[in-house]
Parts: C-alpha cells; sequence; structure tokens
C-alpha cells in the first residue's frame, strides 16, 4: 500500500481530502504545520484537523515548523513591504513550507507522496513528456496561480484530491455524508498569521516599519498631500489616499530615498512590458526563444495574452540594477524573464507573481520586479 503524508489545516477541503485519499487504498498520514503563534484558531484548527483522523481512522501528528515559517514567509513578507513591494505569502509557504519542509519530512518518515487539498492538478502529458501542473475544473477555486513556485522534480510526488471537483458544494457535501462536524466550516480568506486582515498593525508590531509622514506627489513632482508611512499603499491603491483632485488618481511608484508616494492619472497604472525574476518553469527547462502564453499577475487578475522571453544579466548588468534599487539579484539564477503584453495591463504589483499559463498548464512563472 503507498503512503502519502497529507497537509491537514482543519478546514473541510484538505478533511475531504482524508477520506479521498483512504477511499483511494492509500495508507493516509495527516500532518498539521505549525506555522506561528496561534492563539485561540489555531488550536481549534489542530483540533480539528485531529478529530477528523481519529474519525476516519488514520493517524494524525503536529510538526512545529514556526521557525521555517517566520524565516521563510513572515520575514519575507515584512522584507518586501520594506522595499517598497506588496508580497504574496502564500506562493512562499508553498514554496519553502508544503513542498518543501513538508515533503522533507515525508521524504524521511519513508512516504512515497504529499498530498494537500488546493484546488489543482497534476498529470502526467505525454505532449510534454512530463507531470505537468494544470489548473482545477473548479475554475472559480482554482490556486494554481499561487502553486507555480513547486520544484518540478517534485510534480510526480505530489497529489490534489480535489482537482477534479466541479464545486466547492461537492466538497461540501463528500464531509456531510462522512458526519465531519467541518462540512460547514467557512472559508479562510486571511493571510493565515493576520487573522484580523490588518496588516498594517502587524508590521509595526513586528518590525521597524513604522508610520514616517512624507509626500504624495504627482510625476511632475507637484506636492498633492501627504501619507504616513509608505508601506500603507500598493500600486493600484485609489482609494484611502486622502487627495481632492480633478480625476481620480492611483498610486504609480515609490521614492523610497525621499519617502514619497507617486501618483498618476488612470493612464499612468497601465503597463506593457513586465520584468520577472526568481523565475520557476515546469513545463519547459529552458526558454531558448519567445514564446506566446496567458499570464496572471495577481491571484484574483484575468490572464492576459503575452510574449514571454528569457533576459540574461551580466555581472554589469546586475549591478546597475541592484544600484537602481530594482531588486536584489543575489542568489538567483543569471537571467530575469521579459513580458510583453498583447494589450497594456493594470496595475502590474512589484512583488507579486506573474504566472504564465499555455491553456490550462502552468508553464511556470516569477516575482515582479518592475
Amino acid at each position: 500500500m503507498e503512503k502519502v503524508l497529507l497537509g491537514m489545516s482543519g478546514g473541510v477541503d484538505s478533511s475531504v481530502s482524508a477520506i479521498l485519499l483512504k477511499e483511494e487504498g492509500y495508507e493516509v498520514y495527516g500532518v498539521t504545520m505549525q506555522l506561528f503563534e496561534g492563539g485561540c484558531c489555531n488550536l481549534n484548527s489542530d483540533l480539528d484537523a485531529k478529530n477528523v483522523c481519529r474519525n476516519i481512522g488514520i493517524e494524525h501528528c503536529i510538526i512545529d515548523y514556526r521557525n521555517e515559517f517566520k524565516e521563510n514567509v513572515i520575514n519575507d513578507f515584512i522584507e518586501e513591504y520594506s522595499k517598497c513591494n506588496t508580497p504574496n505569502p502564500c506562493i512562499e509557504c508553498n514554496k519553502y513550507l508544503k513542498f518543501g519542509a513538508m515533503y522533507n519530512k515525508a521524504k524521511a518518515l519513508g512516504i512515497d507522496y504529499i498530498a494537500t487539498g488546493h484546488y489543482a492538478k497534476i498529470e502526467y502529458s505525454d505532449k510534454y513528456g512530463r507531470h505537468v501542473l494544470k489548473k482545477a475544473n473548479n475554475i472559480s477555486k482554482d490556486q494554481s496561480y499561487v502553486l507555480y513556485s513547486i520544484p518540478k522534480e517534485l510534480l510526480p510526488k505530489i497529489i490534489f484530491p480535489l482537482g477534479q471537483f466541479e464545486s466547492k458544494d461537492e466538497i461540501r457535501n463528500i464531509a456531510k455524508e462522512h458526519n465531519l462536524k467541518v462540512a460547514n466550516k467557512p472559508d479562510s480568506e486571511d493571510i493565515c498569521f493576520i487573522p484580523d486582515g490588518n496588516y498594517k498593525k502587524f508590521l509595526e508590531q513586528n518590525s521597524s516599519l513604522k508610520p514616517k509622514i512624507g509626500n504624495i506627489i504627482n510625476t511632475n513632482g507637484e506636492v498633492l498631500g501627504k501619507h504616513n508611512g509608505l508601506y500603507n499603499y500598493t500600486v493600484g491603491q485609489r482609494k484611502g489616499l486622502g487627495i481632492s483632485y480633478k480625476v481620480p488618481l492611483f498610486v504609480i511608484g515609490f521614492n523610497k530615498e525621499r519617502n514619497e508616494v507617486i501618483v498618476g492619472e488612470e493612464s499612468e497604472i497601465y503597463k506593457n512590458e513586465v520584468f520577472v525574476k526568481d523565475v520557476n518553469l515546469l513545463l519547459v527547462d529552458d526558454i531558448d526563444s519567445p514564446i506566446k502564453v496567458n499570464v496572471k499577475t495577481r491571484y484574483s487578475s484575468r490572464e492576459a495574452k503575452a510574449v514571454i522571453e528569457k533576459i540574461n544579466i551580466s555581472k554589469l548588468e546586475r549591478e546597475v540594477i541592484e544600484r537602481n534599487n530594482l531588486h536584489d539579484t543575489s542568489n538567483e539564477k543569471d537571467y530575469i524573464i521579459k513580458i510583453t503584453f498583447e494589450e497594456p495591463q493594470a496595475r502590474i504589483t512589484p512583488g507579486q507573481s506573474a504566472v504564465f499559463y499555455i491553456d490550462d498548464i502552468v508553464l511556470g512563472g516569477g516575482k515582479i520586479i518592475k
């Protein structure tokens, strides 16, 4: 009997995943990753996961990964905001914890596969001669965007039991049929380590980022108002600027050295070109020539047609990039990816990820730098 280590959060998705895997004949081991100092909500989630495992007759354990989570997710979250970027911590958690630390634990235990309750699919493709990451059948719940950073060599060892389902109602019905108390548990939509959604308070309490008044200017250098800290703003933001102007204004950038928020009119938030770093390719081993793809630049954004091409970075170019504070080029690949959109796209935000698709297959992705 093949063994699978299943990440369990105490929610209905991972609970039903346990049922499905057991029914398919796997020997299932449930693991709940303790990721941060949680309080009552985190404790309740741990208990929910443990109770589900007890009810369906599988083993369960809790593993403390708080140090790894702080180092790779929380610290990255703080650092990105300190650079005037807008991070996606779920992507970092998937990369380093769920498909990093958890996979290493499975290997150490002699377990064949790992699984999670993500909405996505992994299938072997005869066309590409490899396992591929695909969108879930339930497009409204599809999470392939936040999974692009999985190392491609892990794909044959990962199972997503929920990828074939068409609706969330099907998942809840399975939970009800098995008398699981979590059947009607609401989905979690907040950042897990900021349950109240107030990321600004979190940053102020957990980092050196503190309110610091500066100017809000337009691209002509005209001072239009004041801000109380660059971390309170994100590219594309319209509301909460506190500016009265003849037309709507949007955040289009920052001058960190001068502590300035730069705003512009709607036409100024559109871009034809974007560059990404920390590239992870799943469908191909390299990009030898330009490739036509569809691109998502945020989890909730629509796909846009584009062409991607590899841009090699010389040592001199690295120094120029770092000097202009575009991004830190240390310890990364010797290339970035240039994305050229068929039509200009709005609210391209440094720190978020751009993910490339060919039909319903994830080609790869990377972090937006400019």
